[in-house]
């Protein structure tokens, strides 16, 4: 009885986000000047506001002029002050926490300003807005009846000064309202161990006995959580180990290589997927339609958006359009300026717009991560559709991929070389190669057009990678667990030479 009372009354309370996320899609370019007004008053106040003569009263195209656009390296230096103590350098007043976002190629840490704004009127009322989209959805959804299961990063929290720094879910764990930790699992002590491994074990020792109504998440960690739950339950389902588990939300890699996986762990129609994208940067997007392709864009939470083209694409020197002039199906580089002082920042995510009615939008990849060494232009969105209709005609499940070129030499045409890690292998591979690059030249001209004659590209390449390879190439850079993920796709060979080297090391090595 009590938790049936819990339920109704934050069922009840989140109905105000319905209607503040239903006003905005009524007026979204209005909603969007609202909330450029409110940075640049703000932002007025602060070292960069006043060298770039930020005020009220500017409107987005004198905005978009008067500011130039910024990478993580142009903003670097004042980020390093504002973590050292300093105040009113790119936001008001002093921001103390910062999401370690550890880039997976370069290595190279990015400390992004989580302001006390940006953490309750983003990263939280996005996590509020998708948890009112669902209840609006499922009226008689029970969520609260038991509890969400989270599965976030597994950096701990690190001290400079008076900051503190860390993955964006160990700062969000560190902030979660009472009635949601109340409804949490695991413990705060469990989620926050740095060994990912043995954080795993740690998480199956406090929740498999409990009633698990809802996930949250990166799906491609999940899938490792989940092999584990019925090796140690012996059970064929999730369902049979959390039988009214409801909702799975998901976020920070395509879903759909991992669909297949996930329907077969939980059968049926009785788990709703709903994607997110919550990056360190901001909460951007939310699935709204159980089916529908694409997640609404969040237009009242602090962010202010611009896009860039990729065909125009130029870095910092690029110029941008605004919301009301993007076109669907167009790739566009996301430019932000957040309620924690990121200002016109590349974020470094491309997306398409599925829809302008209301705006939806769906990643398509990275501003780094394409293949173009013949000029073919391969997007992750290319590979990741016709990997999947690939192993769905020929039976075939894969765990993760990388794929780069390989090069032109002395006469012979280039090609993609493919790594792939199967759950299911394919009965013949020669044949998934066949029917993998038939697939890729449907959804990209550019790369048939590359392929005709095999005169600039021969058919492309795939090796069966060994078992655990993109797991044990993360565990050796200290990346398991959270949002980090292996790159899908590089225009240079230096990240597949790494991954070959060490499959043929695991070739080598003794079967446990």
């Amino acid at each position: 009885m009590f938790y049936s009372l819990v339920n109704k009354v934050i069922r009840f309370n989140l109905r105000k986000y319905i209607d503040e996320l239903f006003a905005s899609i009524e007026n979204p370019i209005g909603t969007q000047e609202a909330v450029l007004q409110d940075l640049l008053e703000k932002g007025s106040e602060t070292e960069f506001g006043r060298r770039f003569k930020i005020n009220a009263s500017l409107g987005r195209k004198e905005f978009a002029s008067s500011v130039a656009l910024n990478e993580y390296g142009d903003l670097k230096p004042m980020i390093d002050r504002m973590r050292a103590g300093e105040s009113d350098v790119l936001w008001p007043g002093t921001v103390l926490w910062y999401a370690k976002s550890s880039g997976t190629t370069s290595g190279v840490s990015k400390y992004i300003p989580i302001s006390e704004e940006n953490l309750k009127n983003c990263h939280f009322t996005g996590g509020r807005y998708e948890l009112a989209l669902y209840f609006n959805q499922q009226p008689q959804a029970a969520i609260f009846e038991g509890l969400g299961l989270r599965l976030g990063g597994s950096t701990a929290l690190e001290q400079h000064g008076k900051s503190r720094s860390g993955d964006l879910s160990a700062i969000l764990i560190q902030h979660i309202p009472i009635w949601a930790e109340f409804r949490s699992a695991p413990s705060p002590e469990t989620a926050l161990m740095s060994d990912w491994e043995e954080k795993i074990d740690a998480i199956l020792d406090e929740v498999i006995e409990q009633n698990i109504t809802s996930l949250w998440g990166v799906s491609s960690w999940f899938l490792v959580l989940f092999e584990k739950v019925l090796e140690r339950t012996g059970k064929e389902h999730l369902l049979e180990v959390w039988p009214n588990l409801e909702l799975f939300a998901h976020g920070g890699v395509n879903f759909a290589p991992y669909q297949s996986a996930f329907r077969k762990l939980m059968p049926g129609n009785q788990v709703t997927f709903m994607e997110n994208y919550n990056a360190s940067e901001g909460f951007f997007a939310v699935q709204d339609e159980p089916d529908g392709e694409g997640m609404l864009l969040l237009l009242n939470s602090g962010i202010y958006y611009e896009f860039i083209p990729m065909s125009e694409f130029r870095g910092t020197q690029s110029t941008t359009i605004l919301l009301d002039e993007v076109d669907l199906g167009v790739e566009y580089a996301m430019v932000i300026s957040t309620n924690s002082g990121l200002w016109r920042y590349i974020v470094g995510d491309t997306v398409t717009f599925t829809s302008r009615s209301p705006y939806r939008i769906k990643v398509s990849g990275r501003t780094a991560h394409y293949i173009n060494a013949f000029g073919e232009e391969v997007i992750v969105t290319n590979a990741e559709e016709a990997l999947q209709a690939t192993c769905k005609k020929l039976n075939a499940q894969i765990r993760d991929f990388h794929a780069a070129p390989v090069f032109m030499n002395q006469g012979q045409a280039g090609a993609h070389q493919w790594l792939i890690e199967f759950d299911i292998l394919p009965a013949d591979l020669k044949a998934f190669e066949v029917v993998l690059d038939h697939e890729l030249q449907i959804r990209n001209s550019d790369y048939a057009a590359k392929r005709k004659g095999n005169l600039v590209l021969k058919n492309l390449q795939v090796i069966a990678a060994e078992e655990r390879l993109f797991h044990n190439w993360l565990k050796s850079k200290g990346k398991l667990g959270g949002q980090n993920k292996i790159p899908r796709l590089a225009n240079h060979r230096d990240l597949m030479e790494e991954f070959l080297t060490l499959n043929e090391a695991l070739q080598k090595s003794p079967t446990p």
